[in-house]
């Protein structure tokens, strides 16, 4: 059975957050060091990954060239960025998997997530994206269609929908290559957002789906037994910042939903992961959120918070 693990952006970036050309090829290099142990020992891997930073690198050229090159929509963004994360993943996976002396390929899928033109985050945006501006700038993108917020001495931000993932259009695709033998990349950056028309047509739009909760749609999509969501922390955390904080091991998902309940994962933080991790558990799957370094020992019941149906 697959395994689906769902790179956090600490692991396309610099511990620091840079996002130089540089900073990503390292962080991406280890990243693949620790899936590549997973690989070689046998375990079939698909790899989902955050987009964050790289498109933010994008607005920001959207932004200054906006007077003179028109901007290039988000769901563009996160075309492009889903190809150049996966190449930089394929390369730095071969790498990895041939010191181990493995040849196993990896394949990466621009693709798409299906999401509900109806649904109301479209009616009122407020994920915030981009850096803040001055009222003159964001004037220009604003002509150009983009809402963007008035937040006072901090200047003006783009606020976007993020729309419920409904299902990967790709898992197809994605199941065909995990059965003919590779490590597949898909759904980065949550997947590129698209909605059905009436007549049956598909475009995109203008959206940034949560990647943790896209790929626990994808997970169950593929019938993979657990979902992994690699991120800076070893273990989730209760009672954060406080002299009670203590780390969560094995848990069912109705003591987790009842601690989300309780406030105790921030939406800006570690909320989505753990929304994403208890949706995937009532479906019967395992999933575990941890630390990238750990997502082996994770696998053999020795880190991470694992959240149980």
């Amino acid at each position: 059975m697959s395994v689906l693990i769902a790179l956090g952006g600490n692991a396309m970036t610099a511990p620091d957050g840079s996002a130089r050309p540089a900073d990503q090829q390292a962080a991406i290099a280890i990243a693949a060091e620790s899936i590549a142990e997973i690989v070689a020992a046998g375990t079939q891997v698909v790899l989902t990954h955050g987009n964050g930073p790289q498109v933010g690198n994008l607005l920001v050229k959207n932004e200054i060239a906006a007077s003179v090159v028109p901007p290039v929509p988000l769901d563009w963004c996160g075309a492009q960025t889903q190809g150049t994360i996966g190449v930089l993943l394929m390369n730095a996976l071969a790498a990895s998997l041939a010191r181990r002396g493995s040849n196993i390929p990896t394949a990466v899928l621009v693709s798409r997530t299906l999401v509900d033109p109806a649904d109301p985050h479209f009616a009122e945006p407020t994920k915030p994206i981009g850096r803040y501006l001055p009222a003159d700038q964001a004037a220009d993108l604003i002509a150009h269609g983009q809402h963007w917020r008035d937040l006072g001495d901090r200047g003006w931000r783009r606020v976007v929908a993020s729309p419920e993932p409904l299902c990967c259009l790709e898992a197809p695709a994605a199941a065909a290559l995990l059965a003919a033998g590779y490590v597949v990349v898909c759904a980065g950056g949550g997947g590129v957002p698209v909605v059905r028309d009436p007549d049956g047509t598909l475009r995109g739009v203008e959206a940034v789906i949560d990647k943790d909760l896209t790929a626990a749609v994808l997970a169950g999509q593929l019938g993979a037994g657990t979902l992994i969501i690699a991120t800076d922390v070893e273990s989730v955390m209760v009672d954060f910042g406080t002299p009670q904080a203590r780390a969560l091991g094995r848990v069912p998902v109705g003591q987790m939903r009842a601690l989300a309940a309780s406030g105790q994962f921030p939406s800006g933080s570690m909320g989505p992961k753990v929304e994403a991790a208890c949706r995937f558990a009532e479906r019967g799957g395992r999933a575990i959120i941890t630390s990238l370094h750990r997502i082996a020992d994770a696998l053999a019941g020795q880190a991470g918070t694992v959240v149980m149906p």
